[in-house]
């Protein structure tokens, strides 16, 4: 059952955010506002480097409800069976065997696939929820770098790579577009953008007092940049994934469509997970977007009861 966040009263829905959005939805807008104001499930992520899901299961039934996440294995949205709350002080936190993390957020490196012995970079990594997933999956083998531009950002990294027990992790801070001068270096590569956040409204309400159309149009350009320099260094035959948990046309599939028309050899991958996704859109402003931009998943918060997301699959063809 959806919980209204009582501060959202206090957020006034600005006239351009609810055309744009109203024109994008039609009649789902109202849903879309009524789960963006309404808490987020909360959910957890099994730590498989320290302990197996069964095991951690079994830890932690007797005090917490575990119902797992359709499309991540080790993905768990979690309730109290008592009074307690605070799952963050829990042993199995301490220990690093789970990692707090939004049911969303696991698909992106659940998409890429990164396996043991491969090169990866994860180009904006903090605070590091997909870091620490994506080394799971690599299983420690291989390289693993972890990249943010912000030293404050790099802190929480640093706590979290440390707690999950990653051995295979070089952190870096630097400009995302600074990595031009790697050449074609890594088998896998995960662009989760920075963005305006419009489909993390139910975890930040401040995003609806800070959007505007001229921000989009600076962030969007931003990615395109980081989309594009991701590509470049890539090796012929990877893949790379470009995410963000923005809705917004031009965060997401006009960004793809904007590399598709810049590399011959960028090919968007179909993605093939149990969820509830939403029609790609094709067409924005007038522009006609690539007929492969419609392979890009694109869910709504109202779809699964998560936040908004955007994940589109690309490989670079040899």
């Amino acid at each position: 059952m959806l919980k209204v966040i009582p501060d959202s009263t206090k957020y006034e829905i600005k006239p351009g955010f609810e055309e744009r959005y109203r024109a994008i939805l039609g009649d789902a807008y109202d849903d879309f506002m009524k789960y963006s104001l309404s808490y987020i499930r909360r959910s957890l992520r099994v730590n498989t480097l320290k302990i197996s899901v069964k095991d951690l299961v079994k830890r932690m039934e007797k005090n917490w409800k575990l119902t797992p996440i359709p499309w991540c294995k080790e993905g768990f949205w979690f309730e109290t069976k008592t009074d307690r709350r605070d799952i963050g002080n829990t042993l199995e936190h301490s220990l690093g065997y789970i990692y707090i993390q939004v049911a969303a957020s696991m698909i992106p490196p659940v998409v890429l696939k990164p396996k043991p012995g491969e090169i990866v970079l994860d180009m904006c990594s903090s605070p590091g929820s997909k870091t620490t997933q994506i080394a799971q999956y690599m299983e420690n083998k291989g390289i693993l770098i972890a990249n943010d531009i912000n030293g404050l950002r790099m802190k929480p990294l640093g706590i979290n790579t440390r707690r999950i027990g990653l051995t295979n992790i070089i952190t870096t801070m630097m400009h995302g577009h600074q990595f031009f001068r790697m050449g074609e270096t890594f088998d896998k590569i995960l662009v989760d953008a920075p963005c305006s956040g419009t489909g993390t409204i139910r975890k930040s309400l401040k995003t609806l007092r800070m959007w505007n159309p001229g921000m989009i149009q600076r962030i969007s350009k931003e990615q395109r940049r980081l989309i594009e320099v991701a590509f470049r260094i890539l090796k012929p035959g990877g893949t790379m994934v470009y995410s963000t948990c923005s809705c917004e046309p031009e965060e997401n599939e006009k960004t793809v469509d904007s590399l598709l028309g810049k590399f011959d050899n960028a090919k968007v991958m179909d993605i093939d997970l149990p969820i509830n996704r939403a029609k790609p859109i094709m067409e924005w402003e007038g522009v006609k977007f690539r007929k492969d931009v419609s392979k890009v998943l694109r869910i709504w918060p109202h779809d699964n009861n998560t936040e908004g997301f955007f994940i589109a699959k690309i490989k670079k063809e040899k």
